[in-house]
């Protein structure tokens, strides 16, 4: 096990300058702090938009064309796809534009979105509207307490039910409480990508099947391996005890402090750049609570580690907080128990 050592995370420092171009968009965004977001937005728009477009030409064809799809289904789809997709959690939960340019948050989820596998308004109402509320319980859609949580087959029943039955149960979910605003919006969403996917299939089926469908499928996919790495250990004596925190690593970087799960769900609302002093600050209650901390890992490594039930390996990242385990043994005892599938009489 490790010890608590510097958090090299990133936090906010400012800029001695600002460039033109930031200087252009802080007219229009609430926080320079998510200026590295209008960076990224401007990068996915020469990089990725206009690839994807000529992807639809006949300009391409044969050979030529999966030249330069390759390329492009990296960069969008490796390279891209984990920033834009946290960065749309983080402006899901502060707004990032000003009032009077909510067009331009509409833009984003309408336009850009999808090129990312995400169909409008789905994220904003599965995330916000149940998952903060429910906190993976199980009347939470894509709750991970059903399943044996260091099971290849349990995921697959897992990210399984949510391709098929995620928006089912979740529409549902809002159905049965009267929570008009957040089924309806889904519902468009939904419905909208599918017709444009039918439309431009007959434009070009190829195209739209490499560019907004299989990344659709591959976009549900990543996001259910991440949401089961961040609550596979629940303490099943407290089931709101069910996520962790992942410091001091390279994922943190690039997609803006998401690996402070336990942190987020206390303050789901705190900037990015604020998360790491907000981790410091509730070490002791993380410690006491035996809410696990891993160090120099990320969510790929622990889902990895545990569907081959490398516990060892897991261990050895843990950070014994305030010693809060006497042995790794102790440790490793503590993550198999919290990774066992909850039922009615746990």
């Amino acid at each position: 096990m490790k010890t608590l050592t510097t958090i090299t995370d990133p936090v906010y420092v400012e800029p001695t300058r600002f460039s033109w171009y930031e200087r252009f968009w802080l007219r229009y965004i609430n926080d320079k702090r998510d200026l590295p977001f209008i960076h990224l937005l401007t990068a996915i728009h020469i990089l990725v938009i206009p690839v994807a477009v000529l992807l639809y030409t006949p300009l391409l064809e044969g050979w030529y064309w999966w030249l330069a799809y390759i390329p492009y289904f990296y960069i969008s789809q490796m390279y891209f796809k984990g920033r834009f997709g946290l960065m749309l959690h983080c402006i899901v939960h502060r707004k990032l534009f000003k009032k009077g340019y909510t067009w331009l948050y509409n833009y984003i989820i309408w336009f850009v979105c999808p090129f990312f596998g995400h169909t409008p308004e789905t994220y904003f109402a599965h995330h916000m509207g149940m998952h903060h509320v429910e906190n993976n319980m199980m009347e939470d859609a894509s709750s991970t307490l059903p399943y044996q949580r260091d099971s290849f087959r349990g995921f697959l029943a897992y990210v399984g039910r949510f391709l098929l039955l995620g928006f089912r149960d979740t529409f549902m979910y809002f159905f049965s409480r009267k929570r008009k605003k957040f089924y309806m919006r889904m519902t468009a969403g939904e419905i909208s990508f599918y017709l444009f996917c039918i439309g431009m299939s007959f434009v070009n089926f190829k195209a739209t099947l490499f560019i907004f469908i299989i990344p659709f499928v591959f976009a549900r996919v990543v996001m259910m391996l991440g949401n089961w790495a961040q609550h596979a250990f629940v303490n099943l004596a407290d089931l709101e005890d069910n996520t962790i925190n992942c410091i001091n690593t390279k994922y943190n970087k690039v997609c803006w402090n998401d690996g402070y799960h336990a942190v987020h769900h206390i303050r789901p609302a705190l900037h990015y750049t604020d998360i790491p002093g907000e981790f410091l600050k509730n070490k002791d209650k993380f410690a006491e609570q035996k809410i696990l901390v891993f160090d120099g890992i990320h969510y790929l490594h622990i889902f990895i580690w545990l569907m081959t039930k490398r516990y060892d390996k897991l261990a050895r990242n843990l950070v014994n907080v305030n010693k809060m385990f006497s042995s790794e043994e102790e440790a490793i005892a503590l993550m198999k128990e919290r990774t066992k599938k909850y039922t009615i009489s746990s």
